[in-house]
């Protein structure tokens, strides 16, 4: 019986990976090294098992969606978006709550921006999901760190050579205004760009599989909202698709460093909703795509 399996790979980009010095980038004028911004622990490791994934599975993989975290500089959750009350620099890993903004201990660096600002602290916290974070300036749109990890992006450019189809690419994060954690939608859709609203193209184009594949980086955060995200959406705009056609790849993916508890609550509530969780070489030894009773079914 022939089944249709999706693979989802969320930002396998460099700035999320802790790659090796010697796979860091250089300026060949200056000699600079730019190294990964956002590094998450293992994710190298993490990556190289995805594109051996791709390239033992090419045949049984029907479609690719990578996501790629889009950044400008100017960001809520970059830190030249922010100073602090004496108008000093806020360091990446602060995290901000709309009452310190509201007691002066942080501020928008344009004071145009205090009231959206605002609105948006208060709209994500009531939300319950997320506490406004800065982070490092990571995923720059045309930058070396904004870029699919090399073994990845060469499993991917095989496999469309050989299965002749391209891989669709979904971008996230370019608006300056909101958090775009999943590739489903940002954390608070700004009515005004349609870019951080609900994605029902992707959405549909996943329903569609019979098996898909989830992988990337981070569990803890992308990798865990769009998740969620794909769960609860599905359910809603494609009755009767269930969330046991969903599998994780757990070795293909790792939580930020200090959010670990938030990556083993996020797995363990994904098998709780009928989620399967699977390492590569767990799903590479089972009898899926040969067999119709395959136990990930």
């Amino acid at each position: 019986m022939t089944r249709t399996v999706h693979l989802l790979a969320i930002d396998p980009q460099n700035d999320f990976c802790d790659l090796p010095a010697a796979w860091h980038s250089r300026d060949p004028h200056s000699g600079a090294v730019t190294a990964p911004a956002l590094p998450v622990p293992g994710a190298h490791a993490d990556m190289q098992r995805l594109a051996a994934f791709i390239r033992a599975q090419e045949a049984g993989i029907d479609h690719i969606t990578v996501t790629l975290d889009s950044h400008q500089r100017y960001d809520v959750a970059h830190p030249a978006y922010w100073q602090r009350s004496d108008g000093g620099a806020v360091a990446p890993f602060t995290a901000i709550t709309a009452a310190q903004v509201r007691a002066g201990a942080f501020a928008p660096r344009d004071p145009a921006a205090l009231a959206r600002t605002l609105d948006y602290l208060d709209t994500l916290e009531t939300q319950g999901r997320y506490t406004l974070m800065v982070w490092p300036v990571h995923c720059e749109i045309g930058s070396w760190g904004h870029g699919v990890h090399t073994d990845v992006l060469a499993a991917c450019s095989d496999w469309q050579a050989h299965r002749l189809r391209a891989v669709q690419s979904v971008f996230k994060g370019m608006s300056p205004w909101t958090e775009h954690y999943s590739a489903v939608q940002a954390e608070v859709p700004d009515a005004a760009d349609p870019h951080t609203a609900l994605n029902t193209h992707l959405l549909d184009q996943l329903a569609s599989a019979d098996l898909l594949l989830i992988a990337g980086e981070a569990s803890s955060h992308c990798v865990r909202a769009t998740t969620e995200h794909i769960i609860q959406h599905l359910a809603r705009l494609h009755p009767g698709w269930s969330p046991r056609r969903l599998v994780l790849l757990t070795d293909c993916m790792s939580p930020v460093a200090g959010f670990e508890a938030q990556h083993e609550a996020f797995l363990e509530a994904m098998h709780a909703q009928g989620a399967r969780l699977v390492t590569s070489s767990e799903f590479a030894s089972s009898a899926y795509p040969s067999s119709a009773s395959s136990s990930l079914f």
